[in-house]
């Protein structure tokens, strides 16, 4: 027998009984979008390769080690999309979207990182992003995270998820405060790991996010960026802090929080959590107001962020929030060959005049008794047995599959305002 050929490692299927929680959380995403009058955006899942090396960054982890690349036929370098963000402004960029204009876009789909599997960390994985350009104030950074607050509102899990913002100030200011990172840390080389060993003299500023518990100690000590900022950076933080003050959406200033890409400046901010270990952030962006100018365009100013799917749904499964829209209401029950095409006529009726009843209907034959089983099985409130009979006087005989309760027939033009009133 042929061997079977497996799924790639850290490339998983999403199989049919995890797909309601994910279309639970895509769903309240997207009703989110349509209430703050956002506009969905779709992008390539292949980019040129110098996209994320110029945006993300050549010296980041993502650019260094983890990005599928691979030259096409032509020779050029191409790139399976690592991130959102930088796809996003190209697409804004080529297009001619930010002459001058302001939009709020909302994007979806997978991304592609080769890193090493674990819970919630995947090498195909899916993101949610939004991005606003063209936007300045800090009015805009608490919209955002207010749409991020809302969301977990919507899932039912705002109790578990506690948000942290900081400031990385301009390029200007973290020059300076990269230069007193690196005399800092080079005073205590032989307490960092290796990987902050490589990263002292090309990016020092991701020391302060090492996970390393043996770093800890160390990093509390290092200068703290806040003391750098410049006066425009620091009122554009204060008056954020004052805007989610007034939303009530309460907050703590981590002043580690740098975030892994090049091209975040001034508010950063991440939704962590302690339901799921060590892969505590779930949702994570900031300001961008460079990139667009260094990918090309003019300048403009830009804030997003992104959320992972994955980690969502370890959430709802962790908080015990589980979805069964795809459970059938009824399962209809074919009682003999001459009840297919009536039952066929039935169910498509039902449907067209309830569109929120889910019908699955017994296709294939098989006895009353194997039907009634995997009505049972698959979940459904109730059994439609359709058979000569009902037919034959245009009646259905309804089973409850839940309750102990007596059976019962019903005309078939009765039927829909019947189920209408027992499912909701």
């Amino acid at each position: 027998m042929a061997n079977i050929i497996q799924a790639i490692r850290g490339m998983n299927d999403i199989l049919p009984e995890q797909t309601p929680a994910w279309l639970f959380v895509e769903r309240a995403f997207q009703s989110l979008m349509q209430q703050y009058a956002y506009q969905q955006i779709r992008l390539p899942v292949v980019e040129k390769t110098d996209l994320f090396k110029r945006s993300i960054g050549e010296v980041t982890d993502i650019v260094e080690k983890e990005m599928y690349t691979f030259d096409d036929r032509n020779g050029d370098s191409l790139t399976l999309r690592p991130e959102g963000t930088a796809g996003c402004v190209r697409a804004c960029i080529q297009n001619g979207l930010l002459h001058n204009q302001q939009h709020r876009l909302w994007y979806q789909g997978p991304m592609f990182r080769h890193e090493r599997p674990q819970k919630g960390r995947y090498r195909q994985f899916h993101q949610m992003g939004v991005e606003a350009f063209g936007l300045s104030d800090p009015d805009i950074d608490a919209e955002l995270i207010a749409i991020s607050a809302q969301l977990w509102k919507a899932l039912g899990i705002e109790q578990y998820v506690e948000l942290e913002i900081n400031s990385l100030g301009t390029p200007e200011c973290r020059s300076v405060y990269r230069d007193k990172l690196v005399e800092y840390f080079s005073a205590h080389q032989d307490q960092l790991d290796e990987d902050s060993q490589r990263r002292l003299h090309t990016n020092p500023m991701r020391i302060l996010d090492s996970k390393n518990p043996d770093m800890q100690s160390l990093n509390e000590n290092a200068p703290k960026l806040m003391e750098y900022l410049d006066s425009e950076s620091r009122e554009h933080f204060e008056q954020l802090c004052h805007l989610l003050d007034t939303l009530g959406i309460a907050y703590r200033i981590n002043p580690r929080l740098v975030r892994g890409l090049d091209y975040y400046s001034k508010t950063v901010f991440e939704w962590v959590t302690d339901l799921l270990g060590a892969q505590g952030t779930v949702c994570a962006g900031g300001r961008f107001d460079g990139l667009v100018e260094q990918l090309g365009g003019k300048p403009t100013p830009a804030m997003g962020f992104a959320i992972g799917l994955e980690r969502l749904v370890l959430m709802l499964e962790a908080a015990g929030i589980m979805q069964n829209d795809a459970i059938p209401h009824v399962y209809l029950v074919v009682a003999g060959d001459a009840s297919t095409a009536p039952a066929i006529k039935l169910a498509e009726d039902l449907r067209r005049e309830n569109c929120h009843l889910r019908i699955l209907m017994n296709c294939g034959g098989g006895s009353i008794k194997s039907q009634m089983k995997r009505a049972d099985k698959c979940g459904a409130a109730y059994a439609l047995i359709l058979g000569d009979d009902e037919v034959a006087d245009k009646s259905v005989t309804i089973k409850n599959l839940r309750q102990n309760e007596e059976q019962q027939r019903v005309t078939q033009t009765e039927l829909s305002a019947w189920l209408a009133g027992k499912i909701n």
